[in-house]
């Protein structure tokens, strides 16, 4: 599939308006696209992760490659199912195999993790606050694409899902052992 962008600005969502994948006009606010904003905001929270020196280095190749599965999710729910087409247009969809790489590193940084005793607060350091940060605003993607409704193809809800798991183990691996914990009423008087 090419590419070309050769105009940024094109003045069409100056009403407030935009295309979807098939080409429909739709409000700004419409829940695709706010959908696929919050999945893109995502992508731009691993662009400032994947620039702190303390990130594992063996977290940066799949992060890089969940930043260009994160188009895979975009696109997908950028473009709705055609209906009552004769020949529909084939679309990008995220696979299940896409999912199913998220649940391989999960139980892959996992295994290497000492048992929870209690929730994990966000912090610990640069790499693993920040990997929180993306891990909250992958929930909110995960909540925008579930309000599409039916019309919204079920892998795409899974892989962000898987995501978010994802971003909470390797925040704990990017922490190496000193991620600070909720002590339940510690502060009550």
């Amino acid at each position: 599939m090419t590419i070309n962008l050769t105009r940024i600005y094109t003045r069409l969502g100056d009403g407030g308006e935009t295309h979807l994948g098939d080409m429909s006009r739709v409000p700004k606010t419409h829940p695709r696209i706010e959908a696929y904003g919050t999945v893109d905001e995502l992508n731009a929270q691993l662009g400032v992760l994947l620039t702190l020196p303390d990130l594992p280095d063996g977290y940066r190749g799949w992060l890089g490659r969940i930043q260009n599965d994160l188009f895979d999710v975009g696109a997908d729910i950028a473009a709705p199912e055609e209906s009552g087409s004769a020949r529909p247009r084939e679309r990008l969809r995220v696979t299940a195999a896409q999912t199913e790489w998220l649940e391989a590193r999960c139980d892959e940084v996992n295994a290497t993790l000492a048992p929870l005793r209690s929730f994990v607060l966000p912090g610990g350091t640069p790499s693993a606050a920040q990997m929180h940060v993306a891990r909250t605003v992958c929930r909110r993607a995960e909540r925008r694409a579930i309000a599409c409704g039916d019309e919204l193809g079920g892998e795409v809800i899974r892989y962000l899902n898987r995501l978010s798991d994802l971003l909470f183990i390797l925040s704990r691996g990017a922490a190496g052992g000193s991620e600070p914990l909720w002590d339940p009423g510690r502060f009550r008087e």
